[in-house]
């Protein structure tokens, strides 16, 4: 490429640092500058692709090197050939030039590029607001807090390079710009926090971040090990704050996808055979009070709420459709790729399916032929006996527990491969497996054994204590359990890992793999150390998510009610907002008043040396440099007027040089008098 060459060229030699404090303020004014872009730009490196990181890091790296040694910029003709070139590779990338992708990695490349440009204010500008408009760019991927304190430390760099490239005069330093931004932001901070507040919810006229959407979790789709490498994922799936006591661990079911077709290696959702009037319905007959709480789902795969069993009702989720299946999921119109919070009751204590024998049952008794035949055969020997050959499927069920408990079986996240006849390998001989190995092999020999049954998945239990308020559901707490059918009483539930994991069950006593080099140093030296640090980030991560992620149209109107509004609704909030700017407005018009007919105490001191130049017959205009009246006394005075003119060049250095001063010296004020009146009495001898 021609900016490789152009580095690498006979005549580029790469310039020797002077250090910080002796570089030139145009040198250093830019440094700053690149070193805030590459802060902007760092965050974006994963979406990026990799030539368009190189790309970037090569180009301010070598206006840096520019930057050091004053060299000059290159020719227009040269980022014409580059950006071309960056044009076609971003096509090659993408196949196109339009949508977030591209749009983004053009954009960065657009800045870098300008650095090479910066041979006026104008140019400066321009690479100011294309920072800006990249700030914004993040937010289309990830509104997490470490991306907003990220981008809010890169606003505040651009508002001071704004700062500096709006002080010409001198060479100020980087920490009173960086004062005057941070004060500068300051001010804005009530009119974006009013905003925030009152301006009407809507939804995004973009694609949603997907902030947290683990790449493990629940799925249609089930295989023997799925579940066990979901358990190793330590994140959170779901956030509960319950109404009154929270329910025992053994009673947190949260109902997930439930799959019924088995094609002897997968299992699926189930493509009943028979109309829908033919097939079990819901038929949920539930008892005791219900469990009312609130839920934060962190964003999901599928399009399935995962939640407690039994709810009776939809949760109503603004924006969203939700519906019931008559195998109690709860599905909505489209995949959970955001964080949603409901509300949502549930019984803990319930029945549901239908109490008697209907034909759509008989889906939930298929096996493909041709597999497991030996667990086939061991189902076959089981009913065969004493008390089991007119068992009902309670008794069955109660069986095939015993035999889990006390048959040898191992609970294990690491069971390892699995051949083609897997539930005969792992149920007569290996006997070692996780919750999903233990809840396939249960349903095979049920239905073997001639009951409906069929797999549920979701998450069971949650954390034991409480975390800033909420009960906590990690991605480890995913889940496979059991259904069969009972005559009488319709679905049951069974799970057989309680059966030999009865920890795992009761108090949520999970596996889990073994930590990192890292974590397990920390283990060593505090084994309380790393959880704190953990629950310490995941509560100011949830405030963030509760308090400004999740700031919903309902919030609005609550936080109307607490002002004293009985009845809030759109025009309220309207009216509201129109009001609290207004305010602001008049505020800040007061205010500017005030401001423009304050006299500045640097400008009281120049108005009084324009006075004392004036009597002594040195012309002083309000926008002639220091330096320039200094040489304007020399020359009318010569050598008695030296003394003034060294006290305007110590106002030049108090005002603009390197240790400038935040206000002025006003033994420097009086000073200017005295010498006046001494070079006024040489003044006739002259």
């Amino acid at each position: 490429m021609a900016l490789t060459s152009a580095l690498s060229g006979p005549g580029w030699r790469l310039p020797r640092w002077p250090g910080w404090s002796r570089l030139p303020r145009e040198g250093r004014d830019t440094l700053f500058l690149l070193g805030v872009i590459a802060w902007t730009v760092l965050p974006h490196v994963e979406h990026l692709p990799a030539w368009c990181t190189a790309l970037t890091a090569l180009v301010l790296a070598w206006r840096a090197a520019l930057a050091v040694g004053n060299g000059p910029l290159p020719g227009r003709w040269l980022l014409v050939a580059v950006l071309a070139v960056a044009a076609a590779l971003t096509f090659m990338s993408f196949r196109t030039l339009l949508g977030k992708e591209p749009g983004v990695t053009m954009a960065v490349v657009l800045m870098a590029l300008k650095t090479l440009e910066l041979r006026a204010r104008r140019d400066a500008f321009v690479v100011f607001f294309l920072g800006f408009f990249l700030v914004l760019t993040h937010f289309l991927y990830s509104q997490s807090l470490p991306v907003a304190a990220a981008m809010l430390v890169s606003v505040w760099g651009l508002l001071t390079a704004l700062v500096l490239a709006h002080m010409p005069v001198g060479q100020p330093s980087l920490k009173q710009a960086g004062r005057l931004a941070a004060r500068t932001a300051a001010f804005g901070m009530p009119i974006m926090l009013l905003l925030f507040l009152l301006f009407p919810r809507i939804g995004p006229l973009w694609g949603v971040p997907k902030d947290g959407l683990s790449v493990t979790g629940l799925s249609d789709r089930l295989r023997l090990g799925q579940v066990a490498e979901v358990a190793s994922d330590d994140r959170i799936a779901l956030r509960l704050r319950f109404e009154g006591e929270v329910p025992r661990p053994e009673t947190l079911y949260f109902r997930g996808p439930v799959l019924a077709s088995f094609d002897g290696t997968e299992w699926r959702p189930l493509l009943p055979s028979v109309p829908p009037r033919l097939q079990p319905q819901a038929e949920l007959r539930t008892s005791g009070a219900p469990v009312r709480y609130e839920m934060t789902i962190e964003p999901l795969r599928l399009p399935v709420l995962p939640l407690l069993e039994a709810s009776p009702a939809a949760p109503q989720i603004e924006g969203w459709r939700v519906r019931g299946t008559e195998d109690l999921q709860w599905l909505t119109d489209r995949p959970l790729i955001e964080r949603l919070r409901l509300q949502a009751e549930a019984h803990v204590r319930f029945e549901h399916g239908p109490r008697e024998a209907v034909p759509g049952l008989r889906d939930y008794l298929r096996l493909p032929p041709g597999f497991n035949p030996r667990t086939l055969e061991w189902a076959e020997s089981l009913k065969r006996e004493p008390g089991l050959a007119d068992a009902g499927a309670a008794e069955l069920a109660r069986r095939v527990m015993r035999h889990i408990r006390e048959g040898g079986y191992t609970y294990t996240l690491a069971p390892g491969e699995y051949g083609r006849d897997a539930i005969d390998e792992f149920w007569l001989d290996r006997k070692e497996g996780f919750c999903e190995h233990f809840a396939a092999a249960f349903v095979v020999v049920m239905r073997a054994a001639g009951v409906p049954a069929r797999i549920v998945t979701g998450y069971q239990g949650a954390e034991p204590l409480p975390l800033d308020g909420y009960t906590v559901v990690r991605q480890s707490a995913a889940h496979a359990w059991a259904e069969y059918w009972q005559a009488g009483s319709g679905w049951m539930r069974a799970d057989p890992t309680a059966a030999v994991a009865p920890d795992r069950i009761q108090r949520s006593a999970r596996l889990a793999p073994p930590p990192g080099l890292v974590a397990g140093a920390i283990d060593a030296v505090n084994p309380q150390l790393m959880r704190r640090l953990r629950d310490g980030w995941e509560t100011l991560n949830n405030r963030w998510n509760q308090w400004v992620l999740n700031y919903s149209r309902g919030q609005q109107f609550d936080l109307l009610k607490d002002l004293g509004v009985e009845s809030p609704d759109w025009q309220t909030l309207a009216k509201l907002l129109v009001i609290a700017l207004s305010t602001l407005a008049l505020i800040g018009a007061a205010w500017a008043w005030w401001d423009r007919h304050r006299i500045d105490p640097w400008t009281r001191q120049r108005e009084a040396l324009q006075r004392v130049l004036r009597r002594v017959g040195v012309e002083a205009d309000a926008h002639d440099a220091p330096a320039t009246l200094a040489r304007r006394v020399r020359a009318r005075h010569g050598a008695a007027g030296e003394a003034l003119a060294a006290l305007i060049e110590r106002l030049q250095a108090q005002r603009y040089g390197r240790d400038a001063r935040r206000a002025p010296d006003a033994a420097l004020t009086r000073s200017f008098a005295a010498a006046a009146q001494g070079l006024a009495a040489h003044a006739p001898a002259r």
